[in-house]
C-alpha cells in the first residue's frame, strides 16, 4: 500500500484527487438575463421621440396629446415601481419581470390598430407604462440586492446600463422604420424585442440565490458557512416570507421612509433627474431637432449615441459608488447636466457639428449615472427596505419626467420652441445639485452592508 504524499496531507486535501475548479456564480448568469430583460424592456423608452412626429402628420393629434399619453406612461412607470419590487419579494423575480415583458408587448402591438387620441393614452400610456414599470431600474436594486453581497454598486451600473443599451439597440431601428414602412412597423419590433426575452427570464432568472443552493455572490467571504452545512439565503418568494401583501408593504415602507429627511432630498433630486432626462431629452430632443431642420433619423443616430455613453457612465458610476461618497457624486453629476442644457439651445441646428457631439457624449456619460448613488444611499440609510424605497424614489423621477413631457409639448405648442424648457431645466438641475451635497453626511458613509439587507 503506497503512503500518502506528505505534500497533500499538510495541504489538507485528499490523495491523489486534482484540486475543483472554481465555476461561475449564479449570481452572474441570473445579472446577464437581468440584463437582457432591461434591453428588450427598453424598446418603448427609445420610441415616443421617434414616433411623435409621424403621428402628427398621419393623424394630426398636437405636441400637447401625445406628450399627454408619454406622461400617463411615465406616471405609471413610476407609481407602479414600488408595488413591482414588494411584488417581486412576494411573488418572485421572474414572475413579475415575465408579465411586465408581455403587458409591454401587447401595448406595443396594439398600438398598430389605433386610430383616435384615447386609443394612444391607452396602450402608451396604461398598458406600456404598467409593465415598463415593473420592469423599471428597481428591478435591478432588487437583483443587485438579492443577488450580491459585494460589487453591487458595480452591478447596479451594469444592469442600469441595460436600458441604455435597450435605447442603443431599438433606436437606429425604430427611426428608419418610422420613415418606411412606417410607425406601425417600429411598434411591432418594439413588441418583439420585449417578448423574445421571455424564454429566458423562463428559463433562467431564479428568484434567490437559495433556489439553487447558494449564498449571495460574495457572502461566502465576508460570512463562509459551517463544514457541511448548507447555504443560507433569504428567498424573494420563501414561506414565510416578510411581505404576505405588497400593496401594505410598499406603502408600509413609504410610511417609514416619509420620516427621514434624507428620503425626501432623494425623491427631490431624483424628479428633476427623471423631468431632464426620460421627460425632456428622451421625448423632445428629437422633434427638437426636427425644428430646427435636422433630419428624425440623424437626430435618433444622436441619441443612439447617448445611449453608448450611457452604458459606459452608468457602469463607471457604479464602480465609483464603491469607492466614493454617493451624495457627492450625486451632486457633480446634476450640476453637469445643468451646464449640458444651458447651452443646447445654441447648439441645434440642421448639421451636426463638433459642438453637439460634445454634447451628446458628456449628456450620454450623465443620463442615468445618478442611479448607483441613489439605489447606495437607500441601501445605506434604509436597510432591507433600501429596493423598496428606492422604488418610491424612482416613483418621484419618473413623475418630475411626467411633468416635464407635458409642459415641454404645451411650451412647444405656445411659443413654436423648446428654448425655455431646456433653460429652466438647466436651472433644476443647480437645484438638484445643491440637494443632492446638503444630504445628511452618514448617508453616504461607506459601510459594510449585511447580507440580504
Amino acid at each position: 500500500m503506497t503512503a500518502p504524499n506528505p505534500t497533500e496531507l499538510s495541504a489538507g486535501k485528499p490523495a491523489g484527487k486534482a484540486p475543483r475548479k472554481r465555476r461561475l456564480h449564479p449570481a452572474w448568469m441570473v445579472a446577464a438575463v437581468a440584463f437582457l430583460a432591461l434591453v428588450g424592456a427598453a424598446g418603448f423608452r427609445a420610441a415616443p421621440g421617434v414616433l411623435m412626429v409621424p403621428l402628427q402628420q398621419e393623424f394630426g393629434w398636437s405636441t400637447t396629446v401625445l406628450s399627454l399619453a408619454v406622461s400617463i406612461n411615465l406616471v405609471l412607470f413610476g407609481l407602479t415601481a414600488p408595488f413591482a419590487a414588494a411584488l417581486m419579494e412576494r411573488f418572485g423575480i421572474r414572475t413579475v419581470t415575465s408579465i411586465a415583458l408581455c403587458l409591454i408587448g401587447l401595448g406595443s402591438a396594439l398600438t398598430v390598430f389605433v386610430n383616435q387620441s384615447w386609443q394612444i393614452l391607452l396602450t402608451w400610456g396604461v398598458l406600456i407604462g404598467l409593465g415598463t414599470g415593473s420592469m423599471a431600474l428597481v428591478f435591478a436594486a432588487t437583483i443587485a440586492n438579492t443577488w450580491f453581497s459585494k460589487n453591487r454598486g458595480l452591478v447596479i451600473g451594469i444592469l442600469t446600463a441595460g436600458s441604455a443599451a435597450g435605447q442603443l439597440v431599438f433606436l437606429p431601428f425604430i427611426a428608419v422604420l418610422a420613415q418606411s414602412p412606417g410607425w406601425r412597423g417600429a411598434s411591432l419590433l418594439i413588441a418583439a424585442g420585449a417578448l423574445a426575452v421571455v424564454p429566458l427570464v423562463l428559463r433562467w432568472l431564479k428568484n434567490s440565490p437559495a433556489d439553487v443552493g447558494v449564498q449571495p455572490y460574495g457572502a461566502e467571504e465576508e460570512q463562509p458557512t459551517t463544514a457541511g452545512a448548507a447555504p443560507v439565503a433569504e428567498s424573494a418568494n420563501a414561506e414565510g416570507a416578510k411581505t404576505p401583501n405588497a400593496a401594505v408593504r410598499a406603502l408600509q415602507v413609504l410610511k417609514r421612509a416619509s420620516k427621514v429627511r434624507t428620503f425626501w432630498a432623494l425623491v427631490a433630486g431624483f424628479a428633476i433627474c427623471g423631468a431632464t432626462t426620460n421627460g425632456l431629452i428622451g421625448t423632445h430632443f428629437i422633434p427638437s431637432a426636427h425644428d430646427h431642420g435636422m433630419p428624425e433619423t440623424t437626430a435618433a443616430g444622436l441619441l443612439a449615441v447617448v445611449g453608448i455613453f450611457d452604458i459606459v457612465g452608468t457602469i463607471a458610476s457604479g464602480w465609483l459608488t464603491d469607492r466614493f461618497n454617493p451624495k457627492v457624486l450625486l451632486a457633480v453629476y446634476y450640476q453637469f447636466r445643468g451646464v449640458g442644457l444651458l447651452v443646447l439651445p445654441v447648439l441645434l441646428g440642421s448639421t451636426v457639428q463638433p459642438s453637439m457631439i460634445l454634447f451628446v457624449v458628456v449628456y450620454g456619460l450623465d443620463w442615468v449615472a445618478t442611479v448607483p448613488p441613489t439605489a447606495a444611499i437607500c441601501r445605506k440609510v434604509f436597510g432591507a427596505d433600501g429596493s423598496v424605497v428606492f422604488g418610491w424614489v424612482f416613483a418621484a423621477h419618473q413623475l418630475g419626467a411626467a411633468a416635464a413631457a407635458l409642459l415641454a409639448g404645451y411650451i412647444r405648442d405656445a411659443t413654436g420652441h423648446y428654448t425655455y424648457a431646456w433653460i429652466g431645466a438647466a436651472a433644476m438641475c443647480t437645484v438638484a445639485a445643491v440637494i443632492s451635497a446638503t444630504i445628511r453626511k452618514d448617508a453616504g458613509k461607506k459601510e459594510p452592508v449585511p447580507v440580504g439587507a
